[in-house]
């Protein structure tokens, strides 16, 4: 039996080395502690006790039903992270991730509700219908940035706004909703067909959204294809360097389409579990905001699937909780969104702060081992 090769040992052990897991988890717990520093500091200054609030929240999470809230907003979340860290990771700024999950999420509700079969045939439907609504949607700025040169954040910025546009226009009574009702002044789609709800597991604290297995999977499948494909090589290779990878023969306009298409199927996913498992239909206020609130959480969990999990529940975390902080105590809820805005702002600074350091220690390491070399050179010179 060959015994195991020592350089091989030598390398893992490196991989893992406690000192580069304390560098990697120190930025996302620095910025979560200066978050929740300032955050006392308003408080305090407006006069609410801060560990109060502190108290609220977490006593909130510790209860069934919060924690099946924290876990289906979470889902929600951790799909709108990966659509924008799928195109982070080609170095593409995929800003329209919000028009692309609406767009989507529309379709699939119309679909839904005009096509009623099977549950096994019917649900794979309408995922696969807003994956390639999303895609489609999102190849736009694919296609602008390879054959126009315009930038793929102006552009996704713009059909953003088109996007509004797209869902005014088809979201009206007799095209995508139904005829206007004298007795409702909503606008909505009919209803998704029985066949289309998605599954639900009860618990003590409510249905737990079966769609987080769902959320699972796209994380599972988005590690696979970055770490153990040659689409996942050649993506991160140009997005590293393009001039490094067309040399080495990567078609870099053929990447930067597809990855947008894939960012935007992703984008897809995201009103699902809204649509499939809680509302049932889509209306004018139909979960506004998710698309930029993946790119911060994406930005938190450092475009990893394993992070962006830990950083959609800690969303969730702020948002579930803090639908609390008004019914007991009287707290402004303001202070979720401010504590969500510092913890980006603080993430930035601390990746940074971390970075110099890693970067220093990383040079103390090379001078140690460059003078023990020469030390020893020369005491093999001296002997000599």
């Amino acid at each position: 039996m060959t015994s195991p090769n020592p350089a091989a040992k030598r390398s893992f052990a490196q991989r893992i080395s406690g000192e580069r897991i304390v560098l990697a988890l120190a930025a996302p717990v620095l910025a979560v502690v200066l978050s929740v520093a300032i955050c006392s500091v308003l408080l305090a200054t407006s006069g609410k006790n801060p560990f109060d609030a502190w108290n609220v929240m977490i006593t909130y999470a510790t209860k069934s039903d919060g924690q099946v809230l924290i876990l289906n907003r979470a889902t929600t979340y951790y799909l709108a992270a990966a659509a924008a860290a799928f195109g982070f990771r080609m170095n593409l700024f995929n800003i329209g991730v919000e028009g692309q999950y609406k767009v989507a999420a529309l379709f699939a509700a119309f679909v839904g509700a005009q096509v009623d079969l099977p549950a096994f045939i019917q649900i794979p439907l309408l995922l696969v219908t807003a994956m390639l609504i999303g895609g489609l949607y999102a190849s736009i700025a694919g296609l602008l940035k390879v054959y126009r040169g315009v930038s793929e954040v102006i552009s996704t910025i713009m059909l953003n706004a088109i996007s509004v546009s797209i869902v005014g226009l088809l979201l009206v009574p007799g095209v995508f909703a139904p005829k206007a009702s004298s007795t409702s002044n909503s606008i909505q789609t009919d209803p998704v067909s029985d066949s289309s709800h998605f599954f639900s597991i009860p618990t003590a604290g409510g249905d737990l959204w079966g769609f987080l297995f769902i959320a699972v999977l796209v994380g599972v499948l988005f590690q696979f294809t970055l770490t153990r494909t040659r689409f996942g090589f050649d993506l991160r290779a140009t997005g590293r360097s393009e001039s490094a990878a067309t040399a080495s023969g990567v078609n870099v306009k053929k990447m930067v389409v597809i990855s947008m298409v894939v960012s935007g199927a992703i984008a897809g996913l995201i009103g699902l579990p809204e649509l499939l498992q809680n509302s049932y239909s889509y209306g004018q206020s139909f979960q506004p905001g998710l698309g930029f609130l993946g790119i911060s959480i994406a930005l938190l969990g450092r475009n990893s699937p394993i992070g962006m999990a830990f950083a959609a529940l800690l969303f969730s975390f702020l948002d579930s909780t803090g639908s609390q902080l008004p019914l007991k105590g009287g707290f402004p809820f303001e202070i979720v969104a401010v504590m969500q805005g510092t913890i980006v702002i603080c993430v930035v600074v601390a990746y940074e702060l971390v970075r110099r350091y890693g970067l220093k220690r990383q040079q103390q390491k090379v001078g140690a081992q460059l003078a023990a070399q020469a030390a020893a050179t020369e005491k093999k010179e001296v002997s000599a």
